[in-house]
């Protein structure tokens, strides 16, 4: 019997995607393609006829995205910041949207030579590995205190180190601990962070409330939990003038900005929404510089 090549394959996993409401199908099925082939998606040929245990495996990692898992939980991979990392099931796939936190990040600390700069709740490391990407001449450190996590980000740590990028620093870490990285208090030039955030309970898309892990997610009846912490870490960390950038996602476009301006200890306090005009992150200074 002869095999169905990569279009008609094609055309089936787009439909089953429409079906489970994927907005861009297209683009996800020929990612899923091109990781089960081994190449790239512009290297795909229409005409071609995988292999049939290559096929079922197709169709098996295009139900397993129908089924809400995360793209990074199927390929193994995530970009961020012009750089790749590994991720799998168990820990954050960083989102698209984190672009925009780190981009701000970037710029807050463009004038400052040699920055310090402290990734809270780093996860897979993501964020902290493109900062000292894009800034060889940071030292960054990164926390989680989850162990899975905290294992992604070694081995990505390690690639990268072998890329040639500036090696990050790693600590098992709480952040709501008090005396979080104490050695480095009052001298951080930036604190980026993306905790997690949803109320407990919201209702969210089964790719995050299903097969993301949910401390990664959920942050207490008001998502503020561990923001909370997050805050009076940055506010201690920090050096006057210091930037901090932590992102929320939209259910806290306003209580974050106020829980910033309490206490008159961070200035030039402001949110930034994403593509789609959802609040997404805020900025903000260490008062008294």
């Amino acid at each position: 019997m002869a095999r169905e090549n990569l279009e008609v394959l094609l055309d089936e996993a787009v439909a089953i995607m429409r079906r489970t409401g994927h907005p861009s199908p297209r683009g996800e099925v020929e990612e899923i393609a091109a990781h089960v082939l081994g190449g790239k998606v512009g290297e795909l040929a229409a005409d071609f006829e995988p292999h049939d245990r290559v096929a079922a495996k197709f169709r098996r990692l295009v139900g397993r995205r129908a089924d809400g898992a995360p793209m990074g939980h199927l390929t193994g991979l995530a970009e961020l910041g012009g750089i790749e990392v590994a991720v799998g099931p168990g820990v954050f796939v960083p989102r698209p949207h984190s672009e925009l936190v780190l981009a701000s990040g970037l710029e807050a600390v463009a004038d400052v030579p040699a920055p310090l700069v402290a990734d809270l709740c780093t996860g897979s490391g993501a964020i902290a590995l493109a900062l000292a990407h894009r800034r060889p001449d940071a030292t960054v450190h990164a926390v989680d205190f989850d162990p899975l996590a905290l294992d992604f980000a070694r081995r990505n740590r390690e690639r990268r180190i072998g890329l040639g990028d500036t090696p990050i620093v790693l600590h098992e870490a709480d952040v709501t601990r008090p005396g979080l990285l104490e050695e480095l208090t009052g001298r951080v030039d930036l604190v980026v962070a993306n905790p997690p955030f949803m109320p407990d309970g919201a209702e969210v898309p089964p790719e995050f409330g299903t097969h993301q892990p949910r401390q990664a997610i959920f942050g207490g009846p008001d998502g503020l939990r561990v923001i909370r912490h997050v805050v009076a870490a940055a506010e201690r960390l920090l050096r006057p003038g210091g930037g901090f950038v932590v992102e929320h996602g939209h259910v806290h476009g306003e209580s974050v900005p106020e829980l910033l301006r309490a206490g008159g200890r961070f200035a030039d306090v402001s949110s930034s929404a994403d593509h789609d005009g959802w609040p997404l992150y805020s900025m903000a200074r260490r008062a008294g510089a």
